[in-house]
């Protein structure tokens, strides 16, 4: 192993909110414990492969501004080593549990769907050994089906059924690979699997063969033993119009449409939610409501601009109701926070790279704090449950459960001659409150 762009780097203590070094966390004591257990295994943070060590910079308006050594190299295995040496580097500095990664992102594409694979397990391998001395994890893993041009059409839903079983192989390769450096999670993440124009597409197909992939990667969890979880990742749109993973509410009904609500979980991402039109915690509450939260990709979107630009977080409000949704959820499980979240074009050191997490870890951290107290304090749990208290009386418990049919409920009504008035939700009461927690 070289030297490294971060090998020289100190790694970031905890210091303290009265800290001015920005090579600390101020908020971040790992292992504070809060509603009873480390802040590490609340927030359970990853650092994403691919925008950390592969994003060069470039946008759809401009190309490269970020150089780094491993870019350079003519030997691409060779250069596949120095990116992961350069990587455990950053995780030891960051000292953070957990990295992810696309197959892509870690290993050269081949010549071949065999020299391709091959490249990938040659540099599996290598991870492997790199944890071996390395306390950082693996979060989860997935496949880059949008990339190449063999995607342009989608991978699942793609039309040629040579593409939907060249994703299949990859696929299947990318899981075995998660499961054998002990990663928890195996994410789905549909970049191309929509349509562009009705005119060309069988949305019936299309919608079929999707279900028809998921089910076999869960039959191929299941055979092979594989204990972490199933994730989608919901994108509502960009690069295609009209995406098939929307966002929670849409998969959900995909996912009862075949039969695998009980299998596939959700990794929710901030941005996405922002071109969904949703809040981030919108979408994680209706995920914990539906009993499907499964991780978070901790970033933000400009809405200013219509596309997925991926920044790290720095809204404190818009992150503390999102964990505050976590926690009501039940929290993450064996997801966590991943930060796929990328630095500006115009920030080239690899210092940048250091204190964009600094910050985004920090962030998260006095969120999750902030949320923890919300949740301690219990008046907006009390104010919410007597809202609904009229609900817990054995008369409305019968329209609920099926006790009860349409002519008994309204004969009941007309029997008590029932006239409700309008009770106040108390919005900017609650809204004064929680604005008194920042």
């Amino acid at each position: 192993m070289t030297a490294t762009l971060f090998s020289e780097m100190e790694t970031v203590r905890f210091e303290g909110p009265d800290s001015e070094n920005p090579h600390a966390y101020r908020w971040y004591d790992a292992e504070r414990v809060v509603l009873g257990k480390p802040l590490k295994d609340h927030l359970r943070f990853a650092v994403a492969y691919w925008h950390s060590f592969a994003m060069n910079g470039s946008d759809p308006f401009g190309g490269p501004t970020i150089r780094r050594p491993w870019m350079d190299r003519p030997d691409a295995m060779q250069a596949a080593h120095d990116k992961a040496d350069a990587a455990f580097d950053l995780f030891r500095v960051l000292d953070v549990p957990f990295f992810s990664f696309h197959d892509r992102d870690i290993a050269p594409e081949g010549g071949s769907l065999n020299e391709s694979l091959g490249n990938f397990h040659t540099i599996v391998d290598y991870l492997g050994q790199k944890m071996q001395t390395s306390k950082t994890r693996l979060l989860w893993g997935t496949a880059n089906l949008f990339s190449h041009p063999r995607f342009m059409s989608g991978a699942a839903t793609n039309p040629d059924p040579d593409v939907f079983a060249y994703s299949a192989a990859t696929v299947k390769h990318c899981l075995d690979a998660t499961k054998a450096l002990g990663g928890d999670n195996y994410v789905l993440w549909g970049g191309r699997e929509g349509y562009e124009t009705l005119l060309n597409t069988d949305l019936g197909q299309e919608l079929d063969q999707l279900g028809r992939f998921l089910s076999l990667v869960v039959d191929y969890k299941h055979k092979i033993g594989f204990t972490g979880q199933i994730l989608i990742e919901p994108k509502p749109k960009e690069p295609t119009a009209h995406q098939y993973d929307f966002d929670t509410a849409t998969v959900y009904g995909f996912l009862k449409r075949y039969g695998l609500e009980k299998e596939v979980k959700l990794n929710l991402e901030g941005n996405h939610a922002l071109l969904a039109g949703h809040s981030f915690e919108h979408e994680i509450a209706l995920a914990g409501a539906l009993g499907i939260l499964g991780s978070l990709d901790i970033n933000r979107g400009d809405p200013l601009l219509g596309w997925d630009t991926d920044q790290f977080p720095i809204n404190l409000h818009e992150t503390t109701m999102a964990l505050y949704y976590v926690i009501q959820a039940g929290g993450l499980g064996k997801g966590g926070c991943n930060f796929d979240a990328k630095i500006r074009r115009q920030s080239i050191d690899p210092d940048d790279l250091v204190l964009a997490h600094v910050g985004g870890i920090d962030h998260c951290a006095r969120a999750f704090l902030t949320a923890a107290r919300i949740v301690e304090d219990g008046r907006f749990a009390g104010q919410r449950d007597t809202r609904y208290a009229g609900w817990q009386t054995a008369d409305a418990k019968q329209m609920l459960d099926g006790s009860m049919s349409l002519e008994q409920i309204s004969a009941q009504a007309e029997a008590r001659n029932i006239d409700p008035q309008p009770r106040s939700g108390k919005q900017e009461k609650l809204e004064n409150m929680l604005a008194r927690f920042f």
